[in-house]
């Protein structure tokens, strides 16, 4: 079952990307004492990814981030060399923090995998965005199948 609003995010290990460092980091420490958006995706260098979820997020960073939100997380089930290059290829800087979950174990701990057989990806993150304070979740959006919408920078900002 996905997670829902008013849930505990999962205590689960990753890496993050920041400013070029990669480093261990858990979900506790993630969203513990903090109010965070984290937007997942389904990979990095894939066409909608690159050219809009996350362009979206890095342009409307300071805007969010005046929100009162603590930080802007990126996950997609990708390893950190996957995402540091990525981050580098599009510019993002501080803006967004790259969260690698290479065996996707946050995405299956939340319920939001989804199964890109079809595409060469194998499993992967479903399309989504959340808003979280001290780790539970306050607003999620989840996108249909194909569809990007509701988990842009536009509407998260809308939701905060």
């Amino acid at each position: 079952m996905a997670i829902q609003e008013g849930d505990k995010i999962p205590s689960v290990a990753l890496k993050v990307v920041r400013n070029g460092k990669t480093e261990d980091t858990t979900t506790d420490d993630l969203f513990g004492g903090r109010k965070v958006v984290l937007f997942a995706l389904p990979g990095a260098f894939t066409p909608t990814c690159s050219a809009q979820h996350l362009p979206g997020f890095v342009d409307k960073a300071g805007e969010i981030r005046g929100k009162g939100v603590d930080e802007i997380l990126c996950l997609s089930v990708n390893d950190a060399f996957v995402m540091d290059a990525w981050g580098k290829d599009r510019s993002v800087g501080d803006s967004v923090t790259l969260v690698a979950d290479g065996s996707g174990d946050f995405t299956r701990a939340v319920g939001l995998e989804m199964d890109g057989t079809k595409f060469g990806m194998g499993t992967r993150s479903q399309r989504y965005a959340l808003v979280a304070e001290n780790g539970e979740v306050k607003k999620l959006a989840v996108e249909a199948p194909m569809k990007f919408e509701v988990s842009s920078a536009e509407a998260i900002l809308g939701a905060l």
